[in-house]
């Protein structure tokens, strides 16, 4: 009886976070992803290991900060997995720019950033997909806002030259 007790209340905070963090995790998937099939996918991902969390008893402090930075790091993995699906070189690509077509240049970012180490993505992904400052994104990593700054450069500079293609230069 006793660890059917403790089961129940675990299942109601869960429900309740589901319930109130849903649309954020699923927005931030969906703005990496460009698909809705995936940023369900990602959403099952980032509250599965928010359980796993709960069941070992281990808390977050920022449980929205958390879910976001879960939600576009799951979103960066599906993007990582494409990549190795693609079936069409990527040098063939490159050489016939997009005329215009936002779904080719959003695909394109997406190649692009999963080809990104993990913190320089992330921090990409909360800058200009999310809209968070770098002041906001140097509290939510713990990091200063120099170095947001310096990555956010050094990424905006790689990905203006992986998408060059697209972007007419």
């Amino acid at each position: 009886m006793l660890a059917e007790e403790k089961a129940i209340p675990i299942a109601d905070e869960f429900e309740r976070r589901f319930w109130a963090h849903h649309g954020l995790v699923f927005r931030t998937a969906y703005r990496i992803t460009g698909n809705a099939a995936d940023a369900e996918d990602v959403l099952q991902t980032v509250f599965l290991r928010l359980l796993r969390r709960g069941t070992q008893g281990e808390a977050i402090d920022n449980e929205q900060s958390y879910l976001r930075r879960a939600a576009i790091n799951a979103a960066l993995d599906v993007m990582r997995d494409r990549q190795a699906e693609l079936t069409m070189d990527c040098s063939q690509l490159a050489t016939q720019p997009a005329q215009g077509v936002p779904a080719e240049l959003r695909q394109a970012l997406g190649r692009a950033l999963a080809q990104l180490k993990c913190r320089p993505a992330e921090i990409f992904a909360l800058r200009f997909l999310e809209g968070f400052s770098n002041p906001q994104i140097a509290r939510m990593l713990g990091i200063s806002q120099v170095l947001v700054a310096v990555i956010v450069y050094r990424t905006r500079q790689q990905l203006r030259k992986e998408l060059g293609p697209y972007l007419g230069s």
